[in-house]
C-alpha cells in the first residue's frame, strides 16, 4: 500500500510544527498546485497535503466519478474516501506529522470527497470546511450497506459549510439534508450562506479565517 501511495500525485509543504495541516482538496478540472494556494490566505504557517483527484472526466481531474451533472455514484464515492483515507494514513507516517491537527478544505467537488470522507471515516478529518460543497451520499438511507453511513459517531466533528444561496451546482435542498444528518450523527456544523452562486467568495474566505481562529 505505501508503494501505491507514494505514487498518488500531490504536494506537500511542512510549514512550522507547530501549526495544523491543511488538506487541500481541489474541484472539478483543478489539481494541487491550484488548490495550495488558497492554503497560504488561510493559514500561510500551516503545513499544506494537496493530493490529486485520481478520477478522470473529459480531461477534469475528479475525485469520484457521477452519473449526471449533480448525481453522484455513492458507490464511487464510499471507495474513493477508503482510498483517501489510505493516503492520509501513509503521508501521516512518511512526512511524520505526528499528531499535528488536520483540518480537510475543499471546494465544490473537493469539498464533496471531505464531506464524504468525514461522514465515512471521522477520524480522519475531524475538521471540515466545505467551499460550495453539498451532500455526498445523498439518497443513501442512513445505515445503508453501500455507504456505511451509521446513526453515530461524529461527537468529535466540527465542519463549516460555506455556500451561494441561489448556486445550482449545489443546491440548499442537498446542502440542508446534508446538515440535518451531520447534527443527527453529533457533529457541529456551522453553516454560512451568501448571496449568489458557485464558487468562493471573499466573504467565505473572512469567515473560514474566523472559524480557524
Amino acid at each position: 500500500m505505501s508503494a501505491a501511495q507514494a505514487e498518488w500525485p500531490h504536494l506537500f509543504r511542512p510549514g512550522s510544527v507547530d501549526a495544523p495541516v491543511l488538506l487541500m482538496l481541489h474541484g472539478t478540472g483543478g489539481d494541487e498546485q491550484q488548490i495550495s494556494g488558497l492554503a497560504a490566505a488561510l493559514d500561510p504557517r500551516a503545513a499544506v497535503l494537496a493530493p490529486r483527484g485520481r478520477v478522470v472526466e473529459n480531461g477534469m481531474n475528479r475525485w469520484f466519478r457521477r452519473l449526471s451533472e449533480g448525481v453522484f455514484d455513492t458507490d464511487d464515492v464510499a471507495r474513493r474516501a477508503d482510498d483517501l483515507a489510505g493516503f492520509l494514513v501513509w503521508a501521516r507516517e512518511y512526512y511524520e506529522l505526528g499528531d499535528r491537527p488536520l483540518v480537510a478544505v475543499g471546494f465544490s467537488n473537493g469539498a464533496n470527497i471531505a464531506l464524504a470522507l468525514a461522514l465515512l471515516r471521522p477520524e480522519m478529518v475531524p475538521r471540515v470546511i466545505a467551499f460550495s460543497g453539498m451532500h455526498p451520499l445523498d439518497g443513501l438511507p442512513v445505515g445503508g450497506a453501500g455507504a456505511r453511513v451509521t446513526t453515530s459517531g461524529l461527537a468529535a466533528s466540527v465542519l463549516l459549510l460555506l455556500n451561494g444561496d441561489s448556486d445550482p451546482m449545489a443546491p440548499l435542498s442537498s446542502v440542508h439534508r446534508l446538515v440535518s444528518l451531520l447534527e443527527a450523527r453529533g457533529a457541529t456544523v456551522e453553516q454560512v450562506l451568501r448571496p449568489g452562486g458557485h464558487g468562493i467568495a471573499d466573504s467565505d474566505v473572512a469567515a473560514a479565517l474566523r472559524w480557524l481562529a
